[in-house]
This record gives structure tokens, sequence and C-alpha cells, in this order.
């Protein structure tokens, strides 16, 4: 810092309800990004599509499980490297809201908080509990400090740091909790930041969210009364300048219901009202971005959210501008000047086409790979987290303790978390669920081996229910008798895809698969392989894609040992998922893995139908779906989409 150069400020003007930045009147119109949603190779883009829609903040979370995914393991370069995320805010000239948590909700997996947390299966997480305490001290003195540098008053673009977030819709309501936050919060980053925190515009939420020493703000929707509203953030503070912190300009999706969008005229309306009372505001989200691999968290009654966290944001999942980006630009610009300078474009999306699959393995034949350290024996089934197993998939083996020659109910109340694929001696037989399918008639002859393989399909995000164990929680009966002796195999999926099912070149396709003759209309969970190379003599290649899965029916996809997430065509609404161009290569074939759970559209007397299509447009709503298949592209393999 240079000799005698101005002391960087930014406080709350209690006597005016404003903000002074460097002693000058300042109100932030911010928008959320989540760093861990986009690739790093774009940030830049969307930052800058952010600052020129006139926005001079942005707001982000640092979800604790993205950077300490085993205890003590602590990562923070590449994609996971927030500090550059912020040093390139600052570099646009945008301004940081930062929401470190240790909780964030956000629809991630459990909420940001790391999954190692559930090993001590009593603990009663977001309060004083030791261990919950202790592991969040620790993880506030690695995080903390690495944020003191980036502060406005030391020179960086933190304005404003959240505390937890929205904990007045939590059931604990432990005031103690929030005063340790406080308290380590401000051990680590001084006592002139300031700390705020967030929650829904009632007297129920502020009363066990807000606590002194933090300035209260809430959230609320375009479908809220704005003077009521700031309303209830007045009987938390009386004083002070009005912050919505999240207002919604889209909504979150869940598989299976139709996909959630806000009128662009009602989000517009709502936010010149805001800015009209002068008030501070953050359009969450302004990208949504994408919940790549297992990211994805869940709802209760249990609700698995989709790999595409596109909300109906300004900017697309893929970045793209969008109608609504450019009305919130016109509002905006009614209140506050608009930078000079050129809007970076939509990104362009190439559709590199159809690519044949072939089958490799199934799960079953694959353990040796999948599961290379072995398995573990239990009497009783283990918990994912009780074999230290934290995402993805785990096997459940056991052998039939009679013979069954007649149906016999398979059945678990509720034990099943999330979705079970169900097989004797090889033959699919069905799939369990956590919600509503928790019996299936199976048979079998004493002996016969059953094989389970459960899928931990995303945490609970929010709520009580955040303590989410995964597999099978419970003992599953088989008639009236309780299944025992188990051998459990915990999959490491993607070690695997990168060293051996990541390509088929040196495969002899189908060699692992058993034939089973069922009639069964599921199949075992098996893996497909592919490739295809991008092409030459095209300027600009790679670039971003969305790839579609015409007649499959639900499971996991890398491509370049990449986790792109999960697609579930035969649920919907999200039928594509988004291939951002930094994954694929030119220098070599881009190769596909497919671990397809249920159904695949792979007929032996007719292989062309195993494909999966790369295209320019995303289809994140199944009614899009239904137009698209009388485009002519789709035809040829695509009608068999569900």
């Amino acid at each position: 810092m240079l000799l005698n150069a101005p002391q960087k400020t930014f406080k709350i003007d209690y006597e005016h309800n404003r903000f002074l930045k460097d002693g000058q009147p300042f109100r932030y119109i911010s928008g959320s990004i989540h760093y861990s949603r986009v690739p790093r190779f774009y940030w830049k883009d969307r930052l800058l599509k952010m600052k020129m829609a006139g926005l001079n903040a942005i707001q982000t979370y640092i979800p604790w499980n993205f950077h300490e995914p085993l205890p003590g393991n602590y990562q923070f370069s590449g994609d996971q490297d927030v500090e550059y995320f912020i040093r390139l805010a600052q570099e646009l000239d945008l301004l940081v809201i930062l929401r470190p948590g240790p909780y964030v909700c956000a629809e991630w997996d459990m909420g940001g908080l790391p999954a190692w947390l559930l090993d001590k299966k009593s603990i009663v997480l977001r309060s004083t509990d030791p261990d919950y305490i202790e592991a969040v001290d620790k993880w506030l003195g690695v995080l903390l400090p690495k944020m003191k540098p980036l502060l406005y008053q030391n020179g960086g673009p933190i304005i404003t740091v959240q505390v937890e977030n929205e904990y007045g819709s939590y059931f604990a309501c432990d005031y103690d909790y929030l005063r340790f936050l406080l308290k380590r919060f401000r051990y680590y980053l001084g006592e002139d930041v300031v700390l705020f925190t967030t929650d829904g515009a009632s007297e129920k939420f502020l009363q066990c969210g807000a606590l002194q020493g933090m300035f209260a703000t809430v959230d609320f929707g375009t479908g809220d009364n704005i003077t009521n509203a700031f309303l209830q953030q007045r009987k938390s503070e009386p004083k002070g300048p009005l912050i919505n912190s999240e207002f919604y300009t889209g909504w979150l999706d869940h598989w299976g219901q139709a996909h959630s969008t806000v009128h662009t005229s009602a989000v517009t309306s709502s936010l010149s009202d805001i800015l009209a009372q002068g008030a501070n505001v953050n359009l969450y989200m302004f990208i949504g971005g994408t919940n790549f691999a297992y990211w994805n968290g869940a709802n209760m009654p249990y609700q698995a959210q989709p790999t595409s966290y596109d909300y109906d944001a300004p900017l697309s999942e893929a970045g793209d501008l969008t109608d609504k980006y450019f009305a919130v630009r016109d509002v905006i610009g009614k209140y506050e000047k608009l930078p000079d300078g050129f809007i970076p474009p939509s990104t362009p999306k190439f559709a590199y086409g159809r690519i044949l699959m072939k089958k490799l393995t199934t799960v079953e034949d694959a353990l040796g790979v999948l599961c290379p350290g072995g398995p573990t024996k239990n009497l009783y089934p283990l918990t994912f987290n009780q074999v230290k197993q934290y995402f993805g998939f785990m096997l459940y083996r056991t052998t039939l303790p009679q013979n069954y020659s007649d149906p016999t109910p398979l059945s678990t109340t509720g034990g099943v978390h999330d979705r079970a694929y169900i097989a004797v001696d090889g033959t699919p037989q069905g799939i369990l669920e956590r919600i509503g399918v928790w019996t299936l008639n199976i048979t079998g002859n004493a002996g016969a081996t059953l094989d389970i393989l459960v899928e931990n399909m995303g945490r609970i995000n929010y709520g009580s229910g955040i303590n989410d164990f995964k597999g099978l929680v419970q003992n599953l009966t088989l008639g009236s008798s309780v299944l025992m002796n188990w051998t459990i195999f915990p999959l490491d999926t993607e070690e695997a895809v990168r060293s051996h099912l990541g390509g088929w070149e040196d495969h002899d396709s189908g060699r692992h698969l058993r034939a089973s003759a069922h009639s069964s209309t599921y199949m075992l969970p098996t893996f497909y392989v592919g490739n295809f190379s991008i092409p030459t003599g095209i300027p600009d290649l790679p670039q971003d894609t969305y790839m579609l899965f015409p007649g499959w029916t639900k499971g996991q996809v890398w491509i370049n040992g990449f986790n792109l997430g999960r697609y579930w065509p035969a649920k919907g609404p999200q039928m594509t998922l988004f291939v951002p161009r930094n994954i694929l290569v030119t220098s070599a074939p881009n190769n596909i893995t497919l671990l397809e759970l249920e159904g695949a559209p792979c007929r032996d007397y007719d292989p062309q139908h195993c494909t999966v299509e790369f295209v320019d447009k995303p289809v994140i709503s199944s009614m899009e779906t239904r137009k698209m298949r009388r485009d002519s592209k789709w035809h040829s393999g695509a009608d068999q989409a569900p």
C-alpha cells in the first residue's frame, strides 16, 4: 500500500439508511453467479456479461464440500480457485458480496456441507454440536484467512460477507451457534467488514436468523409485496440500507416436474420498484450454470434437482444472452449509468451429430475395476458414510436364503436412499425408490445372488432433512425374512472411467456382457462407450454443444473423463446436457462413457439406434422435446426418446 494513500472503506450509514463506499453514498445492484457451477474457462466471459448488464457487484457462495471433499483434503486450484475468481471480478471492476456459509443451501448437495460430517451419525448440523463446531472451526481457519486480503478495506473487492444462510428457516434456532460464527468471522476478518444475514421476509424467519452484530437482510421474489417485505426487514433493522439479498429471476427445477420459468415482465416490474425505493438488490440467479458430476441437491419430500441449474436466469446455463438479460439491463439503465463497451456475444454452439455407442460391460462384471480395494462384509447393510463412500453408487450383494419360486416381496419402508436397481443371478428384477416404490416382487432359488445397486441422487439441501444418509439405510426383508450377510462394493466410477472405461478402441465390445433370457423391461446397469473427432478445416472448433439421449432412460455420462452429470430423459424436464468446449479436444478422439442404469436403445439386431447426439440447442423442457421430434434432424433414432 502506498504511504498516505486514502484508506478504502465500506460502511453502513445508519443515519441515512445507506451504504458509504469511501465516504460516498453507494447502492449495489448485484447478480448471483456460482463459480462452482461455471467452468473456470468461462468465468471471465460470464462476469463481463454481468458487468455490461449494469451490475456493479456479483454475489457468490463458497460451498464447503467443493473445497474439502475429505477431512483435511483442501482443494483450491483450477475450477476450485475461488481466490482467482474473486480477483477476476475485481479486474473487471465488479465488487463482491461473499456468502461463505458454512451452510449455503443453493440447491447444492447437502447445502454445501461436506457429507463426511455425517460419519458421526448423531451429529446435529448447524448447531453447537461439539463435533460440528470443531469441523466448522477448522474450515473457517483455512478459508477466512484466504478471504481477508480480498476484503475491500484491504484492497480487494469484497464489500460484505454473509454469515450462515437463511438460518431462520432451520429448526435448531441456536443463537449460541450464530454467536460462535460471528466471533470467528470477526476474529479472522476483523472488525471493519460488514457482516450480514439473509432470511425470508417474515417475522418468523428473522426471529431465529438475525443476530445483533450482523446486519439483517431479506429475500423475496416477484410475487411478494415489496413494501411489506422491506417492512419485515425494518423490524430487525430499523435503520440502514434496504436490501433484498435474493431477488428471484427464476426458480429451481426437479426431475419429473415442468421446467420453472418466471415471466420477464414480472422480473422487470418488481426490479424497477425495488430500485425506485433506493434499495440494494441482488438478482438470484443472474446465471445459474450447471450441477456437473453429483453436485445437485434435493428437496423434501425427496425430489432431486437436475443437472441443469439454468434457473430461467438472464444469462442461460451456457452463458447466453436472453431477452430477460436485455430487459433487466434496460431497467438498470434507468437508475444507474450503464458501462460503455461491447457486450460479449453468446458463445457459438456446434452440432457434432450422432455418435455410435457400444456396450462395454455391466457394473456387475466390472466390479474388479470399479472397486479395486475390494468389498466390505457386514451382517446388515451399511450406509455410504459407514464405508466412506460419499457420492455415486454402491453395490450391495447377498444370497437368497431359500427358494422363492413364487413372486415374493422384497421390501423396505423408505430405506432406499435414493434409487436401487435389483437383479437376481444377473437378471434384472426392477427398481426400488426412496419415495413411492418400497416393494418389488422377485423370484429365485436358494443361494442365488441378489445384487442391489444403489444410486445417491443428491443430498437434501434445505430444511431439517439435510442430515441425509445414503445407501440402504434400513434392513431389507424378503417375504418374512430379514436379509443378512451383505457384501458391499463402494464404486469408484471416476477413477474407473479415467483408467479403464473411457474408450472403446482396445475393447471387444460385449465380451464382458452376459446374455440373460428374460422379458424384464429393465436391463442390468451397463457401461457404453463411443468417441467422436472434432471436424478439421472448420475454424474456432471445438465449440460448446449439447448432448441428447434419444431412447436412453437414465444414467451418468463422462466425456474425456469429465463427469458431465446425470441424464434422465424418461423423467424430464431436462433432455440435453450442456457440454462446455473446454472439456473437448481436437488432438485426439473425444471419449464418451455412459453408465445407463435402466434401459438403452441398443438392440443387437439394429445397433444403429445405439447413439447419442450432439446438437446446437438446449432442451431443458419436455415440451420443447415434443417440438424437436418434428424436426427432421431428430428422426432416425431420435424417435426412441421417451
